[in-house]
């Protein structure tokens, strides 16, 4: 049975999200990639991050269409968590609530977060219930000698 799946990426910061988004949504027989959803990021590439969110959300889109699927695709945070109690509504927040609270009692919705946690963490704050639903897989984050670890 396929695990079901939710990827949490800024598509468009590094060649790398673009083939695990293409790896996942090619192996149906393994995954069940139910929402792919665009996360901030700022660099060189991208000056806020709302533009960052809308160049990943674009770049998912673009690999989706390539990998020939209709995984539903959603707009994430346009900017990065104000505080450690503030959650920033997008409407990847909301549609990773919705997963959770449709996943059957004793199974969880993987969470593939390749990116700034900021529609994770959202999703948390809004609605705490779904802790027992996720399981949360992270590739991202500052080195632990970084002048913080705001991410």
């Amino acid at each position: 049975m396929p695990i079901p799946v939710v990827i949490d990426s800024d598509t468009f910061n590094e060649i790398d999200d673009q083939f695990a988004i293409a790896y996942a949504l090619c192996r149906p027989q393994t995954l069940d990639v139910q929402a792919l959803l665009a996360a901030p990021f700022v660099n060189e590439k991208a000056g806020t991050p709302a533009e960052g969110m809308c160049k990943s959300l674009a770049e998912m889109k673009r690999v989706r269409a390539l990998c020939h699927s209709h995984t539903p695709v959603f707009a994430g945070s346009a900017a990065y968590l104000p505080d450690d109690g503030r959650p920033v509504p997008s409407e990847a927040a909301g549609e990773l609530i919705r997963l959770a609270r449709a996943v059957p009692q004793g199974k969880r919705l993987y969470v593939a977060a390749i990116a700034a946690l900021t529609n994770v963490a959202s999703a948390l704050l809004l609605a705490p219930d779904i802790a027992e639903k996720i399981c949360v897989y992270w590739l991202g984050g500052n080195a632990k000698d970084f002048t913080n670890q705001n991410e």
